[in-house]
This record gives C-alpha cells, sequence and structure tokens, in this order.
C-alpha cells in the first residue's frame, strides 16, 4: 500500500536525491515500475523516529480539517440549535443543517462522517504501526504516541455518535450508532462493518480516553504544544464532556475533581495548570496558548482552514448567520457590560458573532476543550448528582460568568434548588460557549426539542430530522449497514 507523507515538493526532492545515489543499479524493472515520487511504501513509514512522528503529526492535521474540527463541525453543531438565523440560504455553507432539511444525499450528511472516519483510520494505522515496529521509538515514546492517537480516535467517536447515533439518555444506549472500526483499513476489503450500539460506542470511547490519560504526558515544553498536543489534562477534561453526554454525573466529578481546585480561583492542580484567564478576549484575539485552551487547531499563515468551512468566514465576514434575537442573544441576563458582548456586532439592528475575528488569512485557533467548559460541565453534574452539592456549583458557576460580568450576583431563584440551577448553568453555557460547537448536543443529550428559529421548524425528539442520517455513501459502499 502507498500511503501519502510529505507535501509533493519535498518527497520529489528526497526521491531525486536516492534516485541519484541509486543510479548505477537501476535495472529495467525498476525504470518501468517506479514508487511514485509523492509516496512512501508502507512499510517505510514507521521505520525512523522523524517518520513516525510524521505520523503523529498527521492525525492532528485530520482533526484539523475544515470540515471537521477546523471549522465546519463546530458550525454544524450550532446552527442546529435556536441561536443563529441563516442569511443567504447557502446549501454549501449549513443551510440544509439550520433548516432540517437534511438527507442522506445532502453534503452535511457526509462531511463528518468522512472527515471523522478518516481521521479514525489514522489513528488506527499509528496504532497498529507502532505495534508492529516496537523499535523504532523508545517504549515511553510509543506508548505517549499511543495514547495521542487513542485520544483522536475517542473525539471522533464522539463526533460521530452525537451526531448520526440517539442520545445515550434515551435508552440507556440500546440504539444503533455507528460502525465501530478499530483497526487502519489500507484497502476497501473491509468496507462491510454492522453499526453497533450507542452504548458500545461510548465504551470504546472511554476505553480510549481511560487509556489515553495514563499514557499521555503530563506537559509538554512549550505553551503551544500544551494546547495543540494531547496530554494527560485533555483525556480527562474530555472524559467530563462524555460522561456528561451520558448522564453519568457521579463520573463527571470524579473526573472533574483531578482538574479543578476544591475551591476559587479554580485550577488544575496537576499538568498543564489551567485556569480561566482573566478577560475572555485573551484567548480569542491576544494569546491562544493560555492555560484556558486545553485542545485548540492552530492556525498559521501557510496552514489555516479558509473559505467556507472557516467560521471566520461563516460568522464575521461574510456573515452568512446572524445571531437570532429570541435566542440567547435576547436573554436579559446576559447584560450588555458583559465582556463577552464584546466579541458581537450589530449592523443596523442586525447582531452578528465576532468571535472568530481575524480574516485573509483567517488565523484565529479554533478551540475545541476550553476549561470554561470543564467548569461549567463540572457545576452542572454537581448540581444534577443524586446528592447535589449546591454551594460548589454555584461557586464555579459564578467563577465563569463573573470573569466576564464581574458585578453580577445570580438572584437567589436562579440558583435555589437544584432544577434552577441547572437551567441557569445551560443559560451560562449557551453564553460562555456560543459559536464553539455545543448547542446541538447540548439539546439532545437533555432530550429537549431543538427550538424553531427563523423559518425553520422545531423538532421533537421523537422526528427523525432529531439525529443527522448516515450519508448515501456509507449506505452505498458498506452492505452490514
Amino acid at each position: 500500500m502507498l500511503i501519502r507523507l510529505l507535501p509533493p515538493r519535498a518527497l520529489a526532492a528526497a526521491f531525486l536525491g536516492a534516485l541519484l545515489l541509486a543510479l548505477p543499479a537501476c535495472n529495467e524493472k525498476t525504470l518501468l515500475n517506479p514508487v511514485p515520487r509523492t509516496s512512501l511504501q508502507g512499510s517505510l513509514l514507521f521505520n525512523t523516529p522523524d517518520r513516525v512522528l510524521g505520523q503523529v503529526n498527521g492525525l492532528y492535521a485530520g482533526l484539523k480539517n475544515g470540515s471537521y474540527y477546523g471549522g465546519r463541525y463546530l458550525m454544524l453543531s450550532d446552527i442546529r440549535g435556536e441561536e443563529f438565523i441563516n442569511r443567504l440560504q447557502n446549501v454549501f455553507t449549513g443551510y440544509d443543517a439550520w433548516n432540517h432539511t437534511i438527507n442522506s444525499g445532502s453534503n452535511d450528511a457526509l462531511t463528518t462522517w468522512s472527515t471523522a472516519y478518516a481521521a479514525i483510520n489514522s489513528a488506527n494505522l499509528v496504532v497498529d504501526g507502532l505495534a508492529a515496529n516496537p523499535t523504532v521509538v523508545p517504549a515511553a515514546t510509543a506508548a505517549q504516541y499511543t495514547g495521542e492517537a487513542k485520544l483522536v480516535r475517542a473525539l471522533s467517536y464522539f463526533a460521530l455518535v452525537t451526531f448520526y447515533g440517539q442520545p445515550y439518555v434515551k435508552d440507556g444506549g440500546a440504539s444503533l450508532a455507528v460502525p465501530l472500526r478499530l483497526s487502519g483499513e489500507i484497502s476497501t476489503a473491509n468496507n462491510d462493518l454492522a453499526r453497533s450500539t450507542v452504548a458500545a460506542v461510548y465504551v470504546q470511547i472511554l476505553k480510549d480516553l481511560n487509556e489515553a490519560e495514563a499514557a499521555l504526558p503530563l506537559t509538554y515544553a512549550t505553551a503551544l504544544l500544551n494546547t495543540t498536543r494531547a496530554h494527560r489534562n485533555t483525556a480527562i477534561a474530555l472524559k467530563t464532556r462524555v460522561y456528561l453526554s451520558m448522564g453519568r454525573y457521579a463520573d463527571v466529578v470524579t473526573e472533574a475533581r483531578k482538574i479543578v481546585s476544591a475551591a476559587a480561583p479554580f485550577r488544575a492542580p496537576t499538568g498543564v495548570a489551567h485556569q480561566l484567564q482573566a478577560n475572555i478576549n485573551t484567548i480569542f484575539s491576544t494569546d491562544y496558548t493560555t492555560t484556558e485552551s486545553i485542545l485548540s487547531m492552530p492556525m498559521t499563515t501557510l496552514d489555516n482552514v479558509s473559505g467556507q468551512n472557516s467560521l471566520g468566514y461563516e460568522y464575521t465576514f461574510n456573515q452568512e448567520y446572524n445571531l437570532n434575537p429570541t435566542g440567547i442573544l435576547g436573554n436579559a441576563t446576559w447584560r450588555p457590560a458583559d465582556l463577552r458582548r464584546t466579541m458581537l456586532r450589530t449592523a443596523g439592528t442586525t447582531v452578528y458573532l465576532t468571535k472568530y475575528r481575524t480574516a485573509n488569512p483567517y488565523l484565529d485557533y479554533v478551540p475545541v476543550v476550553r476549561y470554561a467548559e470543564v467548569l461549567l460541565n463540572y457545576a452542572e453534574a454537581l448540581a444534577r448528582q443524586s446528592s447535589p452539592d449546591m454551594a460548589t456549583a454555584t461557586a464555579l458557576l459564578t467563577a465563569v460568568r463573573q470573569r466576564s460580568d464581574a458585578t453580577y450576583a445570580f438572584p437567589a431563584a436562579a440558583v435555589g434548588t437544584a432544577g434552577a440551577l441547572t437551567s441557569t448553568i445551560w443559560v451560562e453555557r449557551r453564553i460562555e460557549l456560543l459559536g464553539e460547537g455545543f448547542r446541538s448536543n447540548d439539546l439532545l443529550r437533555n432530550l429537549l426539542p431543538i427550538p424553531a428559529k427563523g423559518t425553520a421548524p422545531a423538532i421533537s425528539p421523537s422526528q427523525p430530522e432529531y439525529i443527522f442520517p448516515i450519508p448515501n455513501a456509507e449506505i452505498s459502499s458498506n452492505k452490514l449497514l
């Protein structure tokens, strides 16, 4: 199998040098059947430490795909909810998903499926390649790389199961979800694979994250690497998200306590010293690599997501979507003094999200996991567990709110009962995580209807439009589906 490894120019230079050195040994067979200059034999991909590292770096490149965590996946996750109004009815920028008219033939049904499975296959190939070549890198390094691959695989299966599977809380995960592919594929021989249940997918996600936690480093040498590569706290933070989606609140609390101190100011006691930044604008415009950013997709002038997949293009510059006046924008508790309102722009009576504000090229890092989310996951779990810890939950919620609105005090009615506190935390999530890809799953994991907005109808949990359809490309190629 020939697998693309490097850009064509780099490989062309490498192969030209090799060809000149080996020229006297050339024969008719090699001249008639040359190895393509832009490919390397699969057996060579794990034969040096640099090539192994290249495969690991490729894992993050797969996540950063513009149709995936580089942009579109987060956009699709948000626009299905009620916070945004579509302006241009462009099917290439999510109109079908926003309007709930997506079908198996729609582009939006395919993008997350194909990019997630591509990332999963890259992760599987790394796991398999390291196991098959155990002496190329030190054992501790191999364990770390395997942990990174498993975290990428877990994150990708979470994206799939929450898009294409029924919510776990609906029936304890008994519904069918997506095929679980756990071995690297280098041909189409194993395309046929039946769907696993939602529960089975979650079991695998948690298995991968637990094993990643044990294998990943506590920290890296630089803030950039701590933001853009998985470390131990990344796996723990993701587990709070996964357990919250499953309704396993005691487990959310167990994981959160590993990386959140017992009292304010809340920070991670070990590993990367995660904590909220004093000003939320810092993490979206000044410094993308602060300790609040647990995992982000980096952008550079030579390597960024542009065009219709870019969040900056969608929300800020081409203005495909404006904020819904009757969504969270109109919530009275989101006061004008709140710094998070500085990431909005008003044109006439229309308001746009400007959280992603750098254009041509689009250089805003895309957040995948932030410490603010972990605090809100923890707060909600404390409020919803069998014996609610109202005081700590309220303190966590207050820390997130007062970071941006320092004088705000939650009224007693908003935090006085477990139910009221939970609802207040949901409102805070809608403000804090706006445009970061959370709204759709926050509705689904709580079996709430997707509210109507603009011309788009409401969707109830019993309707087929509640989740994404499996794309035709998979249906046509997988006979066991």
